[in-house]
């Protein structure tokens, strides 16, 4: 059984205190939604969510907030949060072309993309989250001074990921082709699951930080 087809999982996320239901009205209110100043940093397609726990946990002076998609790999975040709540970290079930509708102008300072689908035909270009559409949604709300990352082991998607970078207008601040044995963009790497699933496989993990 796929993981997506997990039967209850969709009645868990609408019931879980865990989860902002009402995305859409919560544009320019993540401050007051976690009840703090701190700074907001997303992660776009967080599958298990193992990532951007240990994110949270390592850092309780920044509010993070997981976008996915598929109900029963949200799900397992909802109950790693339930075994072990962590009051900076929430979550949204959401298709990512609508990411420019959740967040108000520099309402983030920090992008995440980790392991993302890399929507292999010409035809479906667009929909890569490293695209240059995707890169221009993320200009209406990310902080001037803000950056993105981008993990993958896919070659073919972290060329296409680089060579949209100059063509959005962004710029490249650091890059890699084997982040695990690049001392200075490894320390400290949080894994994520298909990190480390990939690099046990002896697959290079590739990655960028990205600035405007």
């Amino acid at each position: 059984m796929r993981l997506r087809n997990i039967p209850g999982a969709r009645d868990v996320i609408a019931e879980s205190k865990y989860v902002v239901h009402e995305f859409f009205e919560a544009k320019g209110k993540w401050k007051e939604i976690f009840g703090n100043d701190n700074p907001v940093r997303i992660e776009i397609g967080m599958g298990k969510g193992k990532f951007l726990y240990k994110m949270a946990e390592l850092n309780p002076d920044i509010n993070y907030v997981g976008i996915e998609k598929f109900s029963s790999v949200l799900l397992r975040a909802i109950q790693k949060q339930e075994e072990a709540p962590l009051n900076n970290l929430l979550f949204i079930r959401m298709e990512a072309e609508e990411i420019a509708d959740v967040f108000a102008s520099e309402e983030i300072d920090r992008i995440y993309l980790n392991f993302s689908d890399p929507w292999p035909k010409d035809r479906h270009a667009k929909r890569r989250l490293p695209s240059r559409q995707f890169l221009s949604r993320y200009d209406t709300f990310l902080k001037k001074d803000g950056v993105i990352e981008f993990k993958t082991d896919n070659r073919d998607l972290f060329d296409f990921a680089v060579e949209e970078v100059k063509e959005a207008g962004w710029k490249m601040e650091a890059v890699t082709y084997d982040l695990h044995n690049d001392e200075a963009m490894n320390e400290g790497n949080i894994m994520t699951e298909y990190e480390e699933r990939f690099s046990s496989m002896g697959n290079p993990i590739c990655k960028y930080i990205i600035s405007r």
